[in-house]
């Protein structure tokens, strides 16, 4: 009988015991779906008039004028969600893996969602845009510079260099579309100038054992000054900059019959080809990463090189295979900045879109996957503010710097603790 309550009272103290990580996570949870929620609350009460108007397109077109909706409704049926998302997490029902990761993005929805109609509420010449097409457009070479950053540092070397392989891939493109009269060719030039500074990446971190962040910083300088350089030699006379600087710009294509689907369908399926191959990346490197033996070798050398030396494996010469291809991925991200948007290079073209990328890598927990959706996080801010600038609720300037706000409150707090590949930036010498 004694031992029957003994194991009764043991069993109790067990359920009692809660990981400090869990607890932390669900006071994390309620905050931020307080604010939320109290955001909602306030957005609903400063509505005057509850009517708005949307397009299913981004622009407003003779055949979609808008459709009016009950915008004050919309509102409060997000600030509903955000109070019963509360209260689940105040409980501790917001558990861990895809319930969790579900009820988060529906509030983070909720959110967004209540914020856009409350900033084109009252103002009854503004109709709502859908920031979708935008998003996937913005997207882009955030997601090939992820994808980068995740090869390279599952392979156990870090890539800072993003930036730097951004601003050589926009320039070398500029100059292959204009020298062959094609925009696809440009593409085969960011790859080429990707690839290049992924060599100088890799001799210099896998040979010489160079710091591998201040490696990184030092490639971005070099990118920089190197292109600005070679963009000041290029003469300002029409007849010589056309084969120079002059490029052609990707088109888009539309898939037929799926890029008439609403809403999806302009968002997806009609974009350049630079978006289409973004979405084969995407598949591509997480297979070559969890379902090959290729890429169970680049995560034992990014993890133990030691002991995959081992067995065998050459941990250097896959390490130099990962960072090669990540400079292909990086190559094309660094091509949208020219064939795939703007046209001519200009001087840092990239914007610091290298290091938002890399913020993607961590946030996404260097999967391919989550880094991806991190990535499409960062151009739905970039498309939102830009859309939001003309509005007025907002001063612009808190505007233009939200989309950097929000990759240092995701990288510094929402996404939680974080590990990366054990061998992260350690050289490996075989011993």
């Amino acid at each position: 009988m004694s031992a029957a309550v003994a194991s009764d009272v043991e069993q109790v103290g067990v359920a009692q015991v809660r990981d400090r990580a869990d607890v932390h996570r669900q006071v994390k949870l309620v905050v931020v779906f307080a604010i939320v929620a109290v955001l909602l609350l306030w957005f609903a009460l400063d509505i005057k008039d509850p009517t708005v108007k949307y397009i299913t397109g981004e622009r407003v077109t003779a055949d979609d004028l808008g459709t009016e909706i009950n915008g004050l409704r919309i509102v409060w049926i997000c600030f509903a969600l955000a109070v019963l998302a509360l209260g689940a997490a105040a409980a501790n029902r917001v558990r861990r893996g895809i319930v969790g990761t579900l009820v988060s993005m529906v509030v983070g929805i909720a959110f967004f969602v209540g914020f856009i109609v409350w900033s084109y509420a009252d103002q009854t010449t503004l109709v709502i845009a859908n920031p979708l097409p935008g998003t996937v457009k913005l997207a882009t070479p955030l997601v090939f510079g992820a994808l980068a950053g995740c090869l390279c540092e599952r392979a156990g070397v870090i890539n800072i260099a993003i930036e730097g392989q951004f601003l050589t891939g926009a320039f070398l493109a500029s100059v292959f579309s204009s020298a062959f009269y094609s925009a696809e060719m440009g593409l085969v030039g960011g790859i080429l100038a990707g690839v290049a500074i992924a060599a100088l990446l890799a001799v210099f971190a896998m040979r010489y054992h160079v710091n591998q962040v201040v490696l990184g910083v030092v490639l971005i300088a070099l990118a920089t000054g190197l292109t600005s350089f070679l963009l000041s030699q290029i003469p300002d006379d029409p007849s010589i900059k056309q084969y120079l600087n002059d490029p052609l710009i990707l088109a888009p294509i539309a898939i037929p019959g799926l890029a008439d689907i609403p809403v999806i369908g302009p968002t997806l399926f009609n974009q350049t080809l630079l978006s289409y191959l973004m979405y084969a990346s995407v598949v591509v490197v997480t297979v070559l990463l969890f379902q090959t033996k290729w890429g169970l070798r680049v995560r034992s050398v990014g993890e133990h090189p030691m002991a995959a030396d081992t067995v065998g494996i050459k941990v250097n010469r896959i390490r130099w295979q990962a960072v090669l291809l990540g400079g292909v991925f990086a190559g094309l991200g660094g091509a949208w900045f020219t064939v795939g948007s703007t046209g001519s290079f200009d001087q840092d073209a990239s914007a610091g879109n290298g290091f938002i990328a890399l913020a993607a890598v961590i946030m996404g927990r260097w999967h391919p996957v989550w880094a991806s959706l991190s990535a499409v996080f960062f151009g739905f801010m970039w498309t939102l503010q830009s859309q939001l600038a003309f509005l007025g609720k907002i001063p612009p300037e808190l505007l233009r710097a939200s989309p950097y706000l929000a990759t240092i409150i995701a990288v510094a707090g929402f996404v939680g603790r974080v590990r990366p590949p054990a061998a992260d930036g350690e050289p490996y010498v075989k011993s």
